[in-house]
């Protein structure tokens, strides 16, 4: 350990710090743009606060639609999933006006539209996992779930929902 570098037991209890570039660094360096915030498909809020905890509703992406196992393939499916979760931080900089307020990406859930053979949605959920790694670092690891359903709304491959700490 040197003067410079934390002490590991303070960094791992003290939630403000961070280490590394800043997500909003981050994003930028993978040369990646957020999109502009979708409508709610319904009567709901695109993201609720409580105390530190912001938890985001579902989130599709367009131009991602069709069954994973027959119309799609795992790499489709990624992608579909990393588009969700950029469409999932958009919603993060609206409720805080950056990404570098999240202190710590909690639980990551992920829906793929599935014919019944198919059980690879893990696979397929790892596209919004991986990214959430990129730009978060090891604040990004999280706690997961998916799960394959018959259909999503608007015909959607994946939809995810996300809950986060933040500062």
């Amino acid at each position: 350990m040197t003067a410079d570098s934390p002490d590991p037991a303070t960094a791992a209890s003290d939630s403000s710090y961070v280490s590394g570039p800043a997500p909003e660094d981050r994003l930028a360096a993978l040369g990646l743009r957020l999109p502009a915030p979708r409508r709610p498909a319904g009567h709901y809020r695109g993201w609720v606060r409580s105390g530190e905890l912001l938890f985001l509703s579902g989130q599709g992406a367009d131009g991602h639609t069709g069954r994973l196992g027959a119309d799609l393939t795992v790499v489709d499916g990624y992608a579909a999933a990393r588009a969700c979760a950029l469409n999932l931080l958009t919603q993060v900089r609206a409720a805080m006006g950056t990404l570098n307020a999240v202190d710590q990406v909690l639980q990551l859930r992920g829906f793929v539209t599935s014919s019944p053979e198919f059980t690879d949605q893990p696979a397929v959920v790892d596209g919004a996992s991986d990214l959430l790694v990129e730009i978060f670092g090891e604040r990004g690891e999280h706690a997961r779930t998916a799960i394959g359903v018959a259909a999503l709304p608007r015909g959607f491959a994946v939809e995810l929902d996300l809950t986060v700490r933040v500062r």
